[in-house]
């Protein structure tokens, strides 16, 4: 099987017209926007709904308020990663990969240890940079409601992971007043961002009565590669290109709802800086089906979703990529799985909820020989071969009033993760592949077989002494199994170690058979204080996790150019910090509009108890502010982003220091009848720096070979129009 190159230039123009139709499609639906009536949205669920499950610490929607969603709108026209639409959150970073596909982190705990929630589907990264998060398939102007539980946890909403949860939602169907079908709503939106020549556009229209609703999302997003601040220059292997499409049919019956959603993903190039490799073709198809219903007893909510990814890496122009060969890296993946969850409305007020539900992940990765190459040929390198990740979780929970002022909730949670894969196979190129030779041997004579029987608990207590204050208190033990590449890399070449890794720090990695479940203990506690009328509100949460087994790793062998190649081992660790965030009303006049600033502190540090030192890719001490002012249909705003120089570092994987900087970002909006119009500039003063969370430019290292952190971006202008309803 051979698999060539896409060449980033031919697959730009393998696909005009979809790119050409979403430019023209606002002024299309114009005329459609200014006939459509009779609009009616379904009620969204909240969370902190009887329904649903407590917050937990650290909760924060994009959703819960109008100032919210106007910066929500704002971030669209800035970013088309979904991942960024949560920057400025107090414990939330993002690890930057490709431009679409950021890696999320929170409380120093990123990536798989991060439970990403879709549409109330699980989705694993199909690649063995991760360069697919799940993250990446949603796109931004698709979002109808995104949350965050950055501390404890309610078991309803983890489940294999240690960190917190984000839980990303499409926008909720529309339905019309009268039986007549009719075009009920309609948006486009189309943005340019200077610094990389960036454009995207996005267009949603909905077909409906008052009883089925047929919706349609579509985005597409490309960008050249961007400039760092200052004299940084060129970044390589940032340029990008996506295009997504969902189709969803709704329907309703009283207090009964059924929604069908089939989406499309397609990703011809996709660069990544930190990486050896690129993406060189991504394509995903999911359906996902769920049935919402209302009981005199409570709720049931009941969910069955599929999705298969067909996913190719390869080096792009500016690594060297050329119309054949390089080194051509395939993976095939199916996701599936239900999930079932009944909420009974019980006396004076307490909620219990019951829930079980089945994520399963099937993974082939195989990378093809290459003619005439001495030392990826002749045979297929085979690098996970059938490979198997099927958990069953189940859990219970109550919710209790608890007397006074004081209620809680209290959740027991059972995951059992069952692995497997088959065996490998090196190039077979002789000497050369020596290492890669024995190395599957020694993985082939192994058992593959693999089980894990994880339990998860969460405590929380929250106790109001008034209107204007609030305090919760929180424990939470949970659990995460190994991913599939923690457990079945198992090449030792120092090539096919690059290969492996979602760090970006160009350093080898092998698998690791004997691997545990991690299993992380956080104590939390949170204090809230707001005005009885929300004109001020202050938040802090302090938390303490120690994690047990957590996966890090051990150097076994040193290789070119500094780097190093390490083995997955269970060590324990530790984290501990601090999040702060504010807002404030600062005046509120007929004459003045509305002026307010909201602001973030977070802190944390993180520790390997076992061999000593800092954990990997910690952010460091950051900060933001937000001045923000409304007056009628104009809205503007002054966004201030700090972060302390980066001197905890991990130096077995030789993490560079980063010295502290300060981002001034400045945009506004003015809204006329149908009509936004957005302007703004991102990094206002061009100014250079490194990203803590970026990892090592290894495209510009192929190419210069100088080693740096990869730089963050330089000044860039927006420009943006959305059309809507």
């Amino acid at each position: 099987m051979n698999v060539s190159v896409v060449d980033r230039r031919r697959a730009t123009r393998a696909l005009p017209r979809h790119a050409n139709l979403l430019l023209v499609v606002p002024l299309l639906l114009c005329p459609v926007m200014s006939q459509a009536d009779g609009v009616t949205k379904l009620r969204p669920v909240e969370v902190a709904s009887p329904e649903d499950a407590t917050a937990g610490q650290g909760y924060t929607s994009l959703t819960e308020s109008a100032s919210t969603t106007l910066e929500r709108q704002t971030r669209l026209a800035r970013t088309d990663d979904a991942a960024s639409l949560f920057d400025n959150i107090a414990g939330v970073n993002v690890s930057k990969a490709g431009g679409v596909s950021g890696l999320p982190m929170i409380n120093g705990l990123a990536d798989d240890r991060v439970r990403v929630v879709i549409d109330g589907m699980t989705i694993n990264a199909a690649c063995p940079n991760h360069m697919n998060s799940p993250l990446s398939y949603v796109a931004p102007s698709a979002v109808g409601s995104a949350r965050v539980l950055a501390g404890i946890t309610p078991v309803s909403l983890g489940g294999d992971s240690i960190s917190g949860t984000i839980i990303v939602d499409s926008k909720d169907p529309v339905f019309g007043e009268t039986s007549d079908v009719s075009v009920v709503a309609a948006e486009a939106s189309s943005f340019y961002r200077s610094n990389g020549d960036g454009f995207s556009s996005s267009v949603s229209a909905t077909v409906a009565n008052k009883g089925v609703s047929v919706g349609y999302e579509g985005f597409a997003a490309r960008a050249e590669n961007f400039n760092g601040g200052g004299d940084d220059g060129e970044v390589r292997s940032t340029a990008y290109k996506s295009f997504n499409h969902a189709l969803t049919l709704a329907a309703r019956e009283g207090d009964h709802l059924v929604v069908i959603e089939a989406s499309q993903q397609y990703v011809p190039y996709e660069g990544y800086p930190n990486q050896y490799m690129d993406m060189t073709d991504n394509h995903a198809n999911a359906i996902n089906g769920r049935f919402e219903g209302r009981y005199d007893w409570g709720r049931l909510d009941a969910r069955a979703y599929w999705q298969g990814v067909e996913h190719e890496m390869n080096f792009l122009e500016d690594k060297g990529g050329t119309a054949s060969g390089g080194m051509p890296m395939n993976t095939s993946a199916d996701n599936f799985g239900y999930a079932i969850k009944a909420s009974f409305q019980l006396a004076d007020g307490d909620m219990l909820r019951i829930g079980n539900e089945l994520h399963a992940e099937r993974l082939d990765d195989w990378w093809p020989p290459v003619a005439g190459s001495m030392m990826m040929s002749p045979n297929t390198f085979i690098n996970i071969n059938g490979g198997k990740r099927d958990r069953l979780g189940t859990f219970v929970e109550w919710d209790k009033r608890l007397g006074g002022n004081w209620s809680g909730e209290l959740g027991l949670r059972n995951d059992i993760v069952w692995t497997n894969a088959g065996d490998v196979q090196s190039y077979g190129c002789g000497m050369m592949c020596a290492a890669d030779n024995a190395a599957a041997i020694a993985f082939n004579a192994a058992g593959h077989q693999r089980s894990f029987v994880n339990f998860d608990a969460t405590a929380i207590a929250k106790y109001e002494p008034s209107e204007t204050s609030a305090y919760e208190f929180g424990y939470a033990r949970k659990s995460r199994a190994p991913n599939l590449y923690e457990l079945y890399a198992w090449g030792r070449g120092g090539m096919a170690s690059r290969m492996i890794g979602w760090f970006g720090d160009g350093n080898g990695y092998v698998g690791n058979l004997d691997l545990d479940s991690e299993v992380g203990h956080t104590v939390s506690a949170t204090a809230d204080f707001h005005a009885s009328d929300h004109a001020w509100q202050a938040k802090i949460t302090p938390y303490y996790t120690y994690v047990e087994d957590y996966i890090g790793v051990t150097k076994i062998a040193s290789l070119g150019g500094g780097f190093s190649q390490f083995q997955f081992v269970n060590h324990n660790a530790e984290l501990y910090g601090l999040n702060l965030s504010g807002a404030m009303r600062l005046w509120q006049s007929e004459t003045a509009g509305e002026g307010k600033v909201t602001g973030t502190i977070a802190y944390v540090h993180g520790l390997d108890l076992t061999q000593g030192g800092n954990l990997y890719h910690v952010m460091p001490l950051n900060a933001s502010i937000r001045f923000e002012e409304t007056y009628e249909s104009w809205t503007g705003h002054l966004e201030l982003q700090g972060v302390a120089r980066k001197t905890r570092v991990d130096t077995q994987r030789a993490e560079p220091e980063t010295p502290s900087y300060l981002l001034v970002n400045l945009g506004s909006s003015y809204s006329w009848q149908n009509v936004r119009l957005d302007a703004g500039v991102d990094n206002l003063f061009d100014t250079a720096y490194d990203d803590p969370l970026g990892g090592m430019s290894l495209g510009d290292y192929k190419v210069t070979g100088q080693l740096r952190p990869v730089p963050g971006m330089g000044r860039s202008f927006i420009l943006g129009i959305t059309l809507k309803l």
